[in-house]
């Protein structure tokens, strides 16, 4: 076996087992969830290019071996008019490489489009049983509970019930309104759809397990932290506890939720000693620090 294969073997079991397990456990992501999503998605892509690696290197002879790897590391793309030129060995390794890339993107366009019909199929109903507020910009609902969602994507709205209305005080419905609006303008159901594609691809996977719950308590932590450039921090606190209980459909972002406790006890106390930001680049930074050694001496030793 070349030992070229041990880089993408060493790069997709630290980004696929070694680094979500670090993260979930990290609190420095839940004080800066924009970057804490930020490492999941390039985790995310690093695994996915070093599992399309991993076959291509296992077929490929010791020269072009080598070659890939430092195409790989310095993220060198060859020309399309090298494509041509290629040998049988080196087509049918370029033949494995998309097919593995083609898992999780498959999965990716699967779980958006499903989303997408389910969606559509509510904001269907909406248009029937519900009616568009403009003062509130979303649409009232009748229902007796307090909830407050919105559905991204094409058919992006907000949703207010009518028990909403009567238990919320306008600085609570505004910090809820806010929390909602966040989702959609950072589009982050495109997150969700790919958090779900690579647990459906790679259902024993850490990177796909643990991602599959933190992305979305990420999201919704990423909104609260955008809805608090316009509201205080009680507004909001009381608006996630007050929304708690609410339901939401499957595929909507509820202000509410599960995860609403959470939320609360983050908005109301301070960030602990030392700065998030700081640890968790410094935690990036070991872990890229731990594959050097590999990637050196895969990129150093000839083929």
């Amino acid at each position: 076996m070349s030992h070229h294969v041990l880089l993408p073997l060493g790069l997709a079991l630290v980004s696929g087992v070694l680094i979500p397990w670090l993260l979930v456990r990290a609190r420095w992501a839940q004080q800066v969830p924009r970057l804490g999503l930020a490492v999941w998605a390039v985790v995310g892509a690093l695994f996915a290019g070093s599992a399309a690696l991993l076959p291509a290197q296992l077929v490929l002879d010791g020269d072009s071996s080598h070659r890939l790897t430092d195409r790989f590391v310095t993220l060198d793309l060859p020309a399309p008019a090298t494509l041509l030129d290629l040998t049988g060995r080196q087509y049918v390794a370029f033949g494995l490489a998309l097919a593995v890339l083609a898992l999780p993107a498959a999965g990716f366009v699967r779980e958006l489009l499903r989303a997408r019909r389910t969606r559509m199929r509510h904001a269907g109903v909406l248009r029937l049983v519900g009616r568009y507020d403009p003062a509130l910009r979303a649409t009232v609902l009748d229902h007796a509970r307090p909830a407050v969602y919105c559905l991204p994507g094409r058919s992006r709205r907000v949703v207010v019930s009518s028990g909403a209305l009567d238990t919320l005080t306008a600085p609570q419905l505004a910090a809820a309104l806010a929390h909602e609006r966040a989702h959609i303008a950072g589009r982050h159901h495109l997150l969700v759809a790919a958090a779900e594609a690579f647990a459906t691809v790679f259902p024993r996977l850490p990177l796909a397990r643990y991602g599959g719950s933190a992305v979305p308590l990420l999201l919704e932590m990423a909104a609260d932290d955008r809805a608090l450039r316009r509201c205080s921090r009680d507004a909001l606190a009381t608006a996630l506890y007050a929304l708690a209980a609410g339901q939401a459909p499957r595929e909507a972002f509820a202000a509410g939720g599960p995860s609403a406790a959470l939320r609360m006890r983050r908005i109301l106390t301070p960030y602990g000693a030392g700065h998030p930001v700081l640890r968790g680049m410094l935690a990036i930074s070991t872990a890229a620090g731990a594959m050097a050694p590999l990637i050196v001496a895969c990129c150093s030793v000839p083929g």
